[in-house]
């Protein structure tokens, strides 16, 4: 077991956060309890430790032909400081990772993206040189991408520079319907606030110049703060203890976040030999563009057009009950129509929710089917995520 460890975790063994192995990292699950990191999530503001998730950097005159090549999204649709939601697919169209990609101002080269950032023009459209980007693999994930990207670009001879800078960099997520006050606060001439989703900037969070984007996980409001690893306590404090007082919040709560919303989480919801999938059966097909030519292309547009057996969807218990990974789901009358990726006793609605793929015909909202927990046909009925309006 790895024991990876990011550059906030003396300053979570200090607060008595518990810890857990994930993708290899030493991450914490909760500091006071998942019930009240949520709860300050979905209500005022929590910031989480996310930097085990990779960050690869590429750029160089051959950087957007690769970025094309090896994810289903079409990058060329970015100018410096938008960033796309993609997936990773092998040549029979499984995902083998989901992402998300940022164009980096022109000129950085990759290897040097966090350095980069001190001093850069905050005008990204003032850049020059080859387009970069830095996109983000999941825990655990980074290696193996690393080697992909490469791998490729020299079989193809593309002109790309790759480089794992998942050590250079480390992330903070700060969600929750007080997040733009708060970076606010900690950013100074209003850098931040007016990014739309999806969007992102240079800007120095609590003095240290970070990259800024607006994304997350939750569902909520949010930033995702991306910073030199040596910066990270600067900016950790400057939330936690703050006068606003962000909640710190573990892995617990942002799996019960984004499991309220539907989200994937790889390895788990998705994964290339436990839980083979393709985007359209995840049902993120709006990250797939066929008119680009990346690894697994052919396979997608076919199924595109023969259509998919089963597909993502939620399922909200109507018995007494908790679903979990790996729980089968049945008509109601014994018959296996699918079986669940994830589940959890939703801490805002009350209720118990779960993830998982059925089949085709099972996948209407309001199907009544059954989970089977612990021997014993529960019934449910299906809701295509997310389960809170949001």
């Amino acid at each position: 077991m790895s024991d990876r460890r990011t550059p906030l975790y003396g300053a979570h063994a200090d607060r008595g956060a518990k810890f857990t192995d994930f993708g290899g990292w030493q991450m914490p699950v909760e500091f006071d309890s998942i019930s009240e990191e949520h709860a300050a999530v979905r209500g005022s503001l929590g910031v989480f430790d996310v930097s085990h998730m990779g960050e690869i950097e590429v750029s160089g005159p051959d950087a957007t032909a690769l970025m094309n090549r090896l994810t289903t999204n079409d990058v060329t649709a970015l100018d410096p400081g938008d960033s796309q939601y993609a997936a990773i697919t092998n040549a029979g169209g499984v995902m083998l990772d989901d992402t998300v990609v940022y164009r980096l101002p022109d000129g950085i080269e990759a290897g040097e993206g966090a350095d980069a950032l001190a001093g850069l023009d905050r005008d990204l459209d003032a850049g020059s040189g080859d387009p970069a980007y830095l996109f983000v693999p999941n825990a655990g994930h980074d290696g193996q991408l690393y080697d992909r990207w490469v791998d490729y670009r020299d079989g193809e001879g593309l002109d790309a520079a790759v480089a794992n800078a998942t050590d250079d960099w480390a992330m903070l997520a700060v969600q929750g319907p007080d997040a733009a006050d708060a970076l606010d606060e900690a950013t100074p001439a209003d850098r931040v606030a007016g990014l739309s989703k999806f969007e992102a900037t240079v800007a120095a969070v609590a003095g240290a110049d970070s990259w800024v984007a607006r994304t997350g996980y939750t569902g909520e409001d949010g930033f995702e703060v991306m910073c030199p690893a040596g910066d990270a306590e600067a900016i950790w404090e400057a939330f936690v203890d703050a006068p606003r007082a962000a909640q710190p919040c573990g892995l617990g709560a942002r799996d019960t976040l984004r499991t309220e919303m539907g989200y994937l989480l790889s390895g788990q919801d998705f994964d290339p030999e436990s839980e083979p999938r393709s985007p359209y059966e995840a049902r993120i097909g709006f990250a797939v563009k066929l008119d680009t030519e990346f690894v697994g292309r052919d396979a997608l547009e076919a199924q595109k057009e023969e259509g998919v057996d089963e597909r993502f969807v939620g399922v909200r218990l109507l018995d007494r009950g908790v679903p979990r990974h790996g729980y089968a789901v049945t008509d109601g009358d014994l018959t296996r129509v699918g079986q669940l990726t994830s589940g959890t006793m939703s801490p805002t609605l009350d209720e118990p929710i779960g993830l998982g793929y059925l089949h085709e015909h099972y996948t209407e909202p309001g199907t009544e089917v059954s989970v089977v927990v612990r021997g014993d046909e529960k019934r449910a009925e299906v809701v295509i995520p997310p389960f809170l309006d949001r």
